[in-house]
């Protein structure tokens, strides 16, 4: 079979000028990890069949398959081809002839909503403070909550001690509880940076009355400090809106951009078979399996914000989100709007017939192919910790050279 070609200098254009594509990588993710695009996807040839069909819903997306000279690209479009994908290249020469251009590679995965976060601090001066200063609030009793916005099974392996999980678009919606006296400090934590500086500038974006700090450089930051982690804590956050969060979450999103639509104007998106539509309800699990709209798929707002190429493959496409509360599905839509998306957030509909059943979820990789994350488990050795944060503190550097990001920060 052979496989039409596309050059790297056409990818680069398709995504200045913000036309769809999907760049997928066809390697492990452990060697995607090593090195990509900005906004390739991974998608590991052995995982096509698994994976094409939610990843890449409309069928004659321009779809690139690249490796970096392991033969894999051919199988690959085979497959694709063999499930109705019409518009399946490759990229001239792979990975080596998009670095022998002269572009930019990032290493590890979500790289650009890392970047993304880095953007953030930058721009808004995301404020944080140092696991010892915590540590020393921690010990003196203050007036202090922690809130540990990640999933909720990465909270329960391993989180500082007396924090509460509120994973990441949830914060807004459960600030008010969590900390209903103004006075309280609240300290935003995750592994490594990226959901605590999104964390902590979505609350101050939403205009919660209280002080909001990042742990700077989340669990990584602690360990690497020398203090201890706690294991096994269940703690969750109640539903508790602050005074104006609702209002404040809708004024956020229309700054970003985002427009909210009824189910007229989301029947016409699904009727425009021209563009890629991924639709998206960022409420929790539990939340989802009780009843949900049909046709969306369950990815929790913090993590879909986190790891939007694995959610939304095809870069140009557009996205809808959904909440019974809007407030998740609003803050969720402002980041995503402010990474170069257009998104928009469906205005009720849960006053209809809603499927039950629990969200879809898709075979994990192989572990012997999987990227091993700095900031999971607890045996992680602290120079690759170290090594992970200082690639993070250059990323937004690497954004500038690259060029193709789009990225404004309101």
């Amino acid at each position: 079979m052979t496989v039409p070609t596309v050059s790297p200098q056409d990818i680069r254009r398709a995504l200045l000028l913000r036309r769809e594509i999907a760049l997928l990588d066809v390697r492990h993710e452990a060697e995607f990890a090593t090195g990509h695009p900005l906004f390739a996807a991974n998608m590991a040839a052995g995982r096509i069949a698994l994976e094409a069909a939610v990843r890449l819903p409309r069928k004659d997306v321009p779809v690139v398959l690249y490796d970096d000279g392991e033969g894999l690209v051919t199988a690959a479009a085979a497959q694709l081809k063999e499930l109705g994908y019409t518009d399946v290249r490759a990229l001239a020469g792979g990975l080596q002839a998009w670095r022998s251009a002269g572009y930019e590679v990032f290493e590890d995965v979500n790289s650009y909503a890392k970047a993304f976060g880095e953007l953030v601090e930058a721009r808004r001066h995301t404020p944080s403070l140092s696991a010892d200063e915590v540590a020393k609030l921690i010990a003196e009793k203050a007036n202090i909550r922690i809130l540990d916005v990640r999933r909720f099974d990465e909270y329960a392996t391993m989180n500082i001690p007396g924090s509460v999980s509120v994973p990441g678009a949830e914060l807004v919606l459960r600030a008010g509880r969590a900390a209903p006296d103004p006075d309280t400090t609240i300290i935003v934590n995750c592994a490594g940076r990226t959901r605590s500086i999104i964390g902590t500038q979505s609350l101050i974006n939403a205009g919660l009355p209280n002080k909001v700090r990042a742990l700077r450089n989340g669990t990584i930051g602690w360990t690497l400090a020398k203090h201890d982690l706690a294991h096994g804590a269940s703690t969750r956050g109640d539903i508790g809106l602050f005074d104006g969060a609702g209002d404040n979450a809708r004024d956020v999103a229309y700054r970003a951009g985002v427009c909210r639509i009824g189910m007229d104007e989301l029947a016409a998106l699904q009727a425009d078979g021209a563009r890629t539509l991924y639709r998206f309800d960022v409420r929790d699990a539990e939340e989802y399996a009780a009843g949900h709209l049909a046709g969306f798929r369950h990815y929790a707002g913090g993590q879909l914000v986190q790891e939007i190429d694995m959610a939304a493959s095809v870069r140009g496409a557009r996205i809808v989100l959904t909440d019974d509360r809007n407030v998740r599905a609003e803050m969720t839509a402002s980041w995503l709007a402010q990474m170069g998306w257009d998104v928009y957030v469906l205005d009720g509909g849960y006053d209809g017939a809603l499927e039950v059943g629990p969200p879809q979820v898709l075979p994990k990789p192989d572990p012997a192919h999987r990227y091993r994350r700095p900031y999971e488990g607890t045996d992680v050795a602290e120079k690759a910790m170290q090594a992970y944060l200082d690639w993070e503190y250059g990323l937004v550097e690497q954004l500038r050279r690259d060029g193709t990001h789009g990225f404004y920060v309101i």
